[in-house]
C-alpha cells in the first residue's frame, strides 16, 4: 500500500461542514474513518499461511534462555455471549468440554517444550478469554502445573486474569491466589440496565462489589475494571453514572474501550440493533466526558484508552517512557517475547507474530496431530520493525521524533517524504503539531490517535476491515 500522499483515512476532505455541525465535529469528521487499534504492527490482518508450525518451531528454538518472556493463554468460553463482543469465544456451561480445553493446553505446552532449547523464564503470565474463571478449581491448578513445567516462573512475576464478576466464587479467587495471581482485569463495561438489556449483559454493581471484595481480600495488587462506551441505547449520563459507582471501589486501572461494531466479522452483533447505536459525535461526547471525569478523580490518563492511578505501574511505565502496546492492550510488561496458548492465542516473537489456529476444533486436531497448532502469521522485515517502532511510540506516547527513530534503524528521513506531507496537512488542521521532526499529537487530535498512526501503515489494505476511528 502506498503511504498516506493521498490521505486515504479522510473520508470527506472536501466537504463542507452542515449548518448544525460544529468546526470541531466537521474536522474530526475529516480525518474520521476505519483504521487498526495497532495492538501490533504488522497487523493480524497480515498473518498469512507463510508462517507455519515449522517456522516457529525454529523461531522457538533459537530464544534466548538468558530473557525472560511472558505467557499468554486463551481460554474461549463465557457463561454466556454478550452480543458486544469482539474476542473468540462461546458459551458453555459443561465442565467436561471445559477440563479436555485444559488438558489439550497441557499437551500444546508441551509441543512448545520441545521446540525450545531449554526452560525459560517467565515474567508474566496472562490469562485472557473469554472468562478464565470459567476453569474449575482443580483445572486452573492443572494448567499452572503445565506451565510451570515448561517455564521457570520468576519470583514476582505478574499473573493476571480477566474475570466475569457474575461466575466469580471467592473460592475460586482463593484458589487463583494461591497459584500466584496478582492482577485481576474485571469486566463491567456499563451498569445501566437498559444498556445490558441491549449487549444481553446483566450484571447489578452488588455483584462487581463482591467480586472486588474477595479480589481485595485475597490480596490482589493491581485490580482494573473494563468499562465501554458508544454501546446501543448508551447516553453520557449512562457512563457518568457507571463511573461514579465504580469509582467507589478505587480500581488501580481502568480501561474505556470503544465498542467496535464489526458484524462482518462478529455475526453475533447483528442482534445488536443499529438504530440503537451512538454516532460518531456522540461517541466521542462520551469518551471525553468520561476521560474528564476520570482525570478529575487523580487517574492518568494513558493512550488511546486507559487510566491508571499516578503510582501503578502502568502510570510509572508512561512517566518513564516504558509504556509498550500489545495484543491485550496499553502495558508494562518489558519483555520482548510473548508466547501464546489456546486457541487463536497470538505470540510474539523476535522474528515475527504467528497465530494458533482461531477454530477450537481446528486447534485440538493440529494438537492432538502432535503439531504445533499455528495457523498463520507474518515474518518482521527491517521496514516493519522501523514503522512499528514510530507506530507504537504514537500510541503510547501521542508524540514521536521521526529523525531519532530514523538514527536507530539506519534510516533516512527522506525515507519518510510521503508521510511527512500528511503530517503537514494534518499539522495545518491543528490535529498534530510539528517541531522540526517531532511529532507530537494535539489536544484535538488525541481521538484521532489511530488515524495519525495510519498515516506511518504500509501494509494495512482496506479500510473496511477495521473498525470506526471515532
Amino acid at each position: 500500500m502506498a503511504a498516506f500522499s493521498r490521505n486515504p483515512c479522510m473520508t470527506t476532505a472536501s466537504a463542507s461542514p452542515s449548518s448544525s455541525e460544529s468546526p470541531r465535529d466537521a474536522l474530526l469528521a475529516r480525518y474520521d474513518g476505519n483504521a487498526p487499534r495497532y495492538t501490533s504492527y504488522p497487523t493480524a490482518v497480515e498473518f498469512s499461511s507463510a508462517v507455519d508450525e515449522d517456522v516457529v518451531a525454529g523461531w522457538l528454538g533459537e530464544i534466548d534462555l538468558a530473557e525472560r518472556l511472558s505467557v499468554y493463554v486463551h481460554i474461549p468460553f463465557c457463561e454466556r455471549l454478550c452480543w458486544y463482543c469482539g474476542c473468540n469465544t462461546r458459551a458453555v456451561r459443561n465442565p467436561a468440554l471445559i477440563s479436555e480445553y485444559v488438558a489439550m493446553l497441557a499437551e500444546e505446552l508441551a509441543l512448545v517444550e520441545a521446540a525450545l532449547p531449554g526452560r525459560p523464564t517467565a515474567g508474566a503470565i496472562h490469562l485472557g478469554g473469554g472468562t478464565p474463571n470459567k476453569l474449575s478449581r482443580d483445572d486452573l491448578g492443572a494448567l499452572f502445573r503445565s506451565l510451570r513445567h515448561v517455564f521457570k516462573v520468576s519470583p514476582g512475576a505478574e499473573i493476571a486474569a480477566e474475570l466475569d464478576p457474575s461466575v466469580l466464587t471467592r473460592e475460586w479467587v482463593t484458589a487463583a491466589a494461591y497459584h500466584g495471581l496478582s492482577r485481576a482485569s474485571v469486566g463491567v463495561q456499563d451498569l445501566s440496565p437498559h444498556v445490558q438489556e441491549a449487549v444481553n449483559r446483566h450484571e447489578p454493581f452488588e455483584v462487581v462489589e463482591q467480586a472486588v471484595g474477595w479480589l481485595r481480600e485475597a490480596g490482589m495488587r493491581s485490580i482494573n475494571f473494563d468499562l465501554m462506551y458508544g454501546l446501543p441505547r448508551q447516553r453520557i449520563e449512562d457512563v457518568l453514572s457507571t463511573l461514579d459507582r465504580v469509582l467507589t471501589l478505587r480500581p488501580e486501572r481502568l480501561a474505556l474501550f470503544g465498542y467496535a461494531h464489526v458484524p462482518w466479522a462478529k455475526p453475533h452483533q447483528k442482534l445488536i440493533n443499529d438504530a440503537d447505536l451512538p454516532g460518531a459525535t456522540e461517541r466521542l461526547d462520551q469518551s471525553e466526558a468520561a476521560a474528564v471525569k476520570l482525570t478529575g478523580e487523580g487517574y492518568v490518563r494513558i493512550g488511546l484508552d486507559h487510566f491508571a492511578l499516578p503510582d501503578d505501574p502502568l502510570a510509572v511505565a508512561l512517566a518513564e517512557g516504558r509504556l509498550r502496546r500489545n495484543f491485550q492492550g496499553y502495558t508494562a510488561d518489558p519483555h520482548m517475547t510473548l508466547i501464546g496458548v489456546g486457541a487463536s492465542s497470538i505470540s510474539r516473537l523476535p522474528q515475527g507474530f504467528c497465530q494458533n489456529d482461531a477454530s477450537e476444533l481446528g486447534w485440538r486436531r493440529r494438537v492432538q496431530e502432535g503439531r504445533l497448532p499455528v495457523a498463520r502469521g507474518v515474518a518482521l522485515t527491517d521496514e516493519d520493525r522501523f514503522r512499528g517502532e514510530i507506530i507504537e511510540t504514537l500510541m503510547c506516547r501521542r508524540a514521536v521524533d521521526l529523525a531519532a527513530v530514523c538514527v536507530r534503524h539506519g534510516r533516512s528521513m527522506s525515507d519518510l517524504a510521503d508521510e511527512q506531507a500528511t503530517l503537514r496537512a494534518m499539522d495545518a488542521d491543528g490535529v498534530v503539531s510539528l517541531t522540526g521532526d517531532a511529532v507530537q499529537v494535539t489536544p484535538l487530535g488525541e481521538p484521532l490517535i489511530r488515524t495519525v498512526a495510519r498515516v506511518f501503515d504500509r501494509r494495512s489494505g482496506a479500510q473496511s476491515r477495521f473498525s470506526r476511528v471515532l
